[in-house]
């Protein structure tokens, strides 16, 4: 375990904002890991617990308690069983679950961040989420004071939503377990129409496990989606924001205000409908790029809030705010931001 006082936090974070933290421990271990969270939680002290920093937006006065960064590893495969240590880096482990011939998480490749993560976003994209293959995950319960192993049915997954994420103060995940599938090297279903097209297959059919995965690769890289240090269109959280999902009537009302554009919408469960943040976005009239200062949408997607190099948390947070009002004037809907904020608050 190794303890920093007053450490940078950006550094740590794929946007690069925020301040510093009072103290941060970097537990290699589960048993640090526990060991640090009842420490603080004895001294009755505030606690932020990062990953890959990729989901954060943390506020310019930084954190006043402890920032507990999850840096264990462990990548275990017992046929189709995977078992992931939260510290584990989730695009690497996905790319060694396709040179295993193994299908369910494929296309959530390139996606930044810790595979301990992933149950507390549901993280999804192309038309996949992580509810569908996780079978358990191993957490620490502050509540309860012990390890607990929750059963995947048990996490209350829905859209970009779990369990952990409705009571963010009461688990921390130390491991996450999936049940992957051998499809004699292909793919899951291609569900995602922009895949399907562009990997020329019907929705619903597959393609090579390592195909799917390269371009799901190249489809996130040419929205910014994948991390380079070099280009300040990835010093961004992902999508900023998620995708609305409306009842029968706020889609009535949505629709109406349309004036002859057509948005796009997709079932979202009984009396429900899901459209696109980034359509809002963009034809509420932020265009890619937008902002004139040190923090701009992407000049690849308009769903993506990006430090370009100088920018401080409340700039990006101003931009956020400028998009989510401009939206709720141009269409009478509320954007909610993805990331989780630290010290801040749209």
């Amino acid at each position: 375990m190794i303890e920093q006082m007053d450490a940078p936090l950006a550094p740590l974070t794929t946007l690069r904002l925020g301040g510093p933290a009072r103290r941060l421990v970097t537990a290699g271990t589960d048993a640090e890991v526990v060991e640090a969270v009842r420490a603080a939680d004895r001294a009755g002290e505030p606690l932020l617990v990062i990953g890959g920093g990729s989901n954060l937006v943390i506020g310019d006065a930084g954190f006043p308690g402890t920032v507990l960064r999850i840096a264990t590893t462990g990548f275990t495969l017992d046929g189709t069983l995977l078992e992931l240590a939260a510290g584990e880096v989730w695009s690497d482990a996905v790319a060694r679950t396709v040179d295993a011939g193994l299908a369910g998480i494929e296309f959530l490749a390139g996606i930044p961040g810790s595979a301990g993560a992933t149950p507390v976003q549901n993280v999804g994209a192309y038309g996949q989420e992580v509810a569908e293959t996780i079978t358990e995950v191993v957490a620490y319960d502050r509540l309860l004071g012990e390890t607990v192993t929750l059963a995947g049915a048990d996490c209350g997954f829905s859209y970009r939503h779990s369990r952990f994420k409705a009571d963010p103060d009461r688990y921390v995940v130390l491991r996450v377990r999936f049940r992957l599938a051998d499809e004699g090297g292909l793919s899951s279903p291609v569900k995602y129409a922009e895949v399907a097209r562009s990997l020329g297959v019907e929705a619903g059919g597959r393609v090579k496990l390592a195909e799917a995965h390269a371009e799901v690769l190249r489809l996130r890289a040419g929205k910014g989606m994948v991390l380079d240090p070099a280009d300040h269109d990835t010093w961004s959280a992902g999508s900023f924001f998620t995708n609305p999902i409306l009842t029968d009537a706020q889609f009535a009302a949505f629709t109406a205000r349309l004036g002859g554009l057509k948005a796009p919408s997709y079932p979202a469960g009984e009396g429900r409908t899901k459209t696109s943040a980034a359509w809002l976005i963009d034809n509420a009239g932020f265009r890619k790029g937008h902002g004139s200062g040190p923090a701009t949408l992407s000049t690849k997607h308009t769903l993506a809030l990006t430090n370009r190099g100088s920018a401080t948390t409340e700039d990006l947070l101003a931009l956020a705010r400028e998009v989510r009002d401009g939206v709720r004037a141009a269409f009478g809907v509320e954007l909610v931001n993805e990331p989780v904020m630290v010290g801040v608050s749209l």
